[in-house]
Parts: structure tokens; C-alpha cells; sequence
């Protein structure tokens, strides 16, 4: 878990909220906290949203070439997921995704609790690798 302060932040004007989700006491590890797998699972779902525009069908996740966890989620945070393309290929689409709570206690603010960069693969129904189709 990364030391960067839990001050309030402000949400990001140059991503696309993606996905907003609400941890339930299923999803919490012993002391109360969020796994960190089920974190990583929202942000994967997060992830694939514009990829699955460009690749319009089946994608894979392929890399996750860089994972942070920056403050804990808690039970009751309400997440909010910003995904912005930053790489398009031939057959891959890598995305950042940015995780923020808006803590129970505390609506209307904001703490950025995760950040990773994903790359997904286009697809045949055999699961071999295709071309994007191409976009103007």
C-alpha cells in the first residue's frame, strides 16, 4: 500500500467515468478492508470499456503493466472508475484506469485509492489475435 496522502482530490476532467460500484461485506478481507483482488476485477471490468469500442467483439486482457494501490477501500466507499486510451495497435488498445472513493462518512469528496495502466487484445472466437477494426 502506497503512503500517498488520503487528502481530498479533484476527479479527472481528461478520462471517462467508466464504472461506479459499491463494495459489500462479501467483498472485505479480515480487518474490514476491500481485497485487493476484487479491486483489481472492478478495474479490469473498468479497463475493457473503451477497448471493447474499438475492438467491437471479443477482447482479452493481456498486460497489466502497472498496478497501485494507493489508500485502502473501505466498506461503503462508493467507487468511481476513469479509464482514458493512451495506446491504440494493430490488435491491442492499452487504457489507464483511476480509481476514486468517495468515502461513506464523507460525500462529495474524493481520494484516489487506485491507478493502472491495461492492455487488451482483440479477438477471433477461437481466441486468436485480430485486427481492430478501423476507426476514423
Amino acid at each position: 500500500m502506497s503512503t500517498n496522502s488520503s487528502a481530498p482530490v479533484a476527479l479527472p476532467s481528461d478520462m471517462e467515468l467508466v464504472l461506479k460500484v459499491i463494495p459489500m461485506p462479501a467483498d472485505c478481507n479480515a480487518s474490514g478492508d476491500i481485497f485487493g483482488g476484487w479491486v483489481m476485477a472492478q478495474v479490469d471490468l473498468a479497463g475493457s470499456v473503451i477497448p471493447a469500442r474499438y475492438a467491437q467483439g471479443r477482447i482479452a486482457t493481456v498486460a497489466v503493466k502497472e498496478f497501485i494501490f494507493k489508500q485502502p477501500v473501505r466498506l461503503g466507499d462508493i467507487l468511481s472508475f476513469y479509464a482514458s486510451l493512451t495506446r491504440l495497435g494493430r490488435t491491442s488498445v492499452t487504457v489507464k484506469v483511476e480509481a476514486y472513493a468517495e468515502r461513506l462518512n464523507i460525500q462529495g469528496r474524493y481520494t484516489k485509492v487506485t491507478e493502472a495502466s491495461l492492455t487488451y487484445v482483440a479477438i477471433t472466437e477461437q481466441g486468436e489475435p485480430r485486427p481492430l477494426p478501423v476507426h476514423n
